[in-house]
């Protein structure tokens, strides 16, 4: 009976911790004529400060994937939880909130404000969830440092190389202190050297924050990096 407990002890302990949580988790769309399955019966944890990479061709679902995960699309069967909270019982409002305070975004094609400047761009989670800049302007500058762009906090993105432009998306994804970061191919648009520096960059500051990191990526490279690495192929997480 002892071994037995133990046994339920070491599944539970994850779950209880875990920042998110996918349960049997499906997806399906329907597509020329057919359905298509781009999840069956996913199951995922990420844990606190933990670094979880899922690798998969393209096609795969690793898309939908953070798209459940980040609450932007309803799962048909199954459960998304992020921090304790089963996505299906909040509202759109609700959920939208969640996005902007417990969750950070870095893409492959950065999404920056092209009227915007690095700083406003960075600052902007903070403002969409009612604060003024000024107020944000302390954890702005210190993230832009961090990047190594505190001098080019005045530049607009047009201005900027990829990699300063994904540097400052990272800076971004983090500036409201979040609790889970999910990244979409963060060096997908990247040199394989700037793309090194990016998830160098990206990892020490989620690691050094207590973040925990769910990237998407058909990059083994970049996966080697994590945790744990989990692999999406034909709808199943292995």
């Amino acid at each position: 009976m002892a071994s037995t407990v133990a046994e339920q002890s070491a599944l539970e302990r994850p779950s209880v911790r875990a920042v998110l949580r996918l349960e049997a988790v499906a997806r399906r769309f329907h597509q020329g004529g057919t359905d298509v399955e781009a999840l069956r019966g996913v199951d995922l944890s990420v844990g606190a400060g933990e670094f979880v990479a899922v690798v998969g061709k393209s096609g795969a679902g690793k898309s939908t994937l953070l798209h459940l995960a980040a609450g932007l699309a309803q799962p048909d069967t199954g459960r998304v939880v992020v921090a304790g909270r089963d996505l299906a019982g909040l509202s759109a409002k609700a959920r939208a909130v969640m996005r902007r305070r417990d969750l950070g975004f870095v893409f492959q094609f950065f999404h920056l404000l092209p009227s915007l400047t690095v700083a406003e761009n960075v600052g902007l989670p903070l403002v969409l969830d009612g604060r003024r800049p000024s107020q944000g302007a302390p954890i702005v500058d210190e993230l832009l440092d961090r990047v190594g762009l505190g001098a080019r906090r005045d530049h607009l993105p047009g201005e900027l190389s990829g990699g300063e432009m994904q540097r400052v998306a990272i800076a971004r994804a983090l500036v409201a202190r979040p609790r889970l970061v999910l990244a979409d191919e963060p060096t997908g648009n990247l040199d394989s050297v700037t793309g090194a520096e990016i998830l160098d960059l990206l990892t020490g500051i989620v690691r050094d924050h207590g973040t925990s990191l769910l990237m998407v990526t058909h990059d083994a490279a970049a996966a080697a990096r994590a945790d744990r690495v989990l692999e999406l192929a034909d709808g199943l997480l292995s």
